[in-house]
């Protein structure tokens, strides 16, 4: 198989050989006007369900999740995270044992889902920091608990969001983080010192940070400041244009630095779906508003995740933060496989081929042409 398009990286235009699974040849040729932009396929870290279809769901099947796996592809999306978020131990080691008998069963699931990522549920209690999690649900982290829901999937889970204002958060997090399992902080009212000692117990990844927080909180300091100077944590962005303003997304891309950031979609089951209120999903009942944002019912102020896929992160962080192509692309690609220890892509001889073809108009998301993983066409667009 052969494609072509202008590299992400340098703007120049190459033809792609692949052949099984693997790029095989780049020849350089001449640029045309309709060329797409070619890159790594994005990895996306944090994907709560898709079109009307939770994870959390006791009726989920192996058949639900393939068909959410597959929908990922018309987003240039190669690999992603199902992320299970704060419910019951029935409710989540459920989803975790669905989730890995999906990976077993199903090779089209298996080379889309590299692990899991269970959001909660030792998070905050409190109003804000705790978003649209259930109040019932939030609770102290406990290893016993989380070495059965890894037992569950298979030791397929990869991240772990957590609040470390519990006592004994930090030696959880050691024990968790010699166990293989990246932690990340996020849903948190955590003081400064806590933080601290998350971080030094190897807590490395702040989860969308400047969402699920107080609506007023301190001047300084704050567990938004110590998580943004902390060089040692990876901050994911949801940039989406509802979660953030674009200056507060332009402050933590520029006082993280873009190595230190990584996109996610925090995609809900309701995503894909059509504007109204949807009753019974498992964080309560939710509206989907005309411009794709998903608020808690009732009211516009708390977010219940994201409607919108990670190809609007890609096109927004290059507009709200100044960053060029390259880097808005590996926010998206490579540095999120890094974080999960997968092998990332690369446009060079020798990768395997997990690509996005796509184009990127003045206004709204990129557009995806062709999405490739694993040397297989699996979304062209008409």
């Amino acid at each position: 198989m052969q494609v072509r398009g202008r590299r992400y990286d340098d703007g120049t235009s190459v033809l792609v050989t692949i052949n099984k699974g693997s790029v095989t040849n780049m020849t350089p040729v001449a640029g045309e006007d309709t060329d797409p932009w070619i890159a790594p396929g994005f990895v996306d870290l944090q994907v709560n369900g898709y079109g009307g279809q939770e994870f959390n769901d006791f009726e989920l099947t192996t058949e639900k999740v393939l068909r959410v796996s597959l929908a990922m592809d018309a987003d240039g999306v190669t690999s992603y995270l199902p992320t299970a978020t704060t419910h019951s131990f029935e409710m989540l080691s459920n989803t975790m044992r669905i989730l890995a008998a999906a990976c077993e069963e199903s090779s089209e699931v298996a080379r889309r889902v590299p692990g899991f990522h269970v959001e909660g549920p030792y998070i905050s209690k409190e109003d804000g920091p705790r978003g649209a999690h259930p109040l019932e649900h939030c609770r102290p982290p406990d290893w016993d608990e989380f070495q059965r829901l890894q037992g569950a999937a298979g030791g397929r889970i990869r991240i772990l969001t957590l609040s470390p204002e519990y006592d004994g958060s930090a030696e959880f997090i050691a024990q968790a983080v010699a166990s293989g399992v990246l932690i990340a902080i996020g849903h948190t009212a955590a003081n400064s010192d806590q933080i601290r000692a998350a971080v030094d117990a190897g807590a490395s990844m702040s989860t969308h940070l400047g969402n699920a927080a107080h609506g007023q909180i301190r001047r300084h300091p704050n567990y938004i400041w110590d998580q943004l100077a902390d060089d040692r944590l990876v901050a994911s962005l949801i940039v989406d244009g509802h979660h953030l303003p674009p200056a507060v997304v332009k402050s933590f891309v520029r006082g993280k630095t873009p190595e230190r950031c990584v996109l996610v979609s925090d995609l809900v089951g309701m995503a894909g779906m059509p504007p109204g209120q949807y009753t019974n999903t498992s964080i309560g009942d939710i509206e989907i508003l005309d411009d794709g944002k998903i608020v808690v019912a009732g009211q516009r102020q708390y977010l219940a995740g994201a409607g919108l896929p990670i190809t609007y992160g890609v096109a927004n962080v290059m507009r709200f933060a100044g960053c060029d192509l390259r880097t808005a692309i590996e926010m998206a690609s490579i540095r999120p496989a890094e974080l999960i220890n997968q092998t990332p892509t690369q446009l060079a001889v020798g990768s395997q081929a997990n690509l996005v073809l796509f184009d990127l108009p003045d206004h709204g998301p990129a557009k995806v042409r062709q999405t490739i993983n694993r040397g297989e066409t699996v979304f062209d667009a008409p």
